[in-house]
């Protein structure tokens, strides 16, 4: 095989891999969801006694967190890109990162239960 052939394939596997690796990781545990009911039926079973709430101080992750998923899936994007394709590549890479981060954070990600 000729050299290009092999190291195009190469490049290929990883970004593959690494796109792969990335959706892995941006997957949400399903237990807060389970977590978040059995709250609110503790909350049902005891609704006679006065429940006094304090707001906390919330983290930066938790005042930024659509940006921060959006801006982390544009840097894969173009780490990816930049590894296949160079310079022309980074920047697909990070348009169709930051569309796919938008997408998941916007309209994907179960929105129910906001406790931020």
């Amino acid at each position: 095989m000729n050299r290009s052939l092999v190291a195009q394939k190469v490049k290929r596997n990883i970004a593959v891999f690494l796109t792969l690796l990335m959706l892995v990781f941006s997957i949400e545990p399903i237990t807060s969801v389970a977590s978040a009911h059995s709250v609110a039926a503790a909350h049902a079973a005891g609704a006679a006694q006065t429940v006094r709430r304090r707001r906390r101080h919330r983290s930066f992750w938790k005042k930024h967190r659509d940006k921060l998923t959006v801006a982390g899936s544009a840097l894969g994007g173009a780490a990816i890109g930049g590894i296949a394709g160079g310079k022309k590549g980074a920047a697909i890479g990070s348009l169709a990162g930051a569309g796919t981060g938008a997408l998941y954070t916007y309209k994907i990600r179960k929105r129910r239960h906001r406790r931020y």
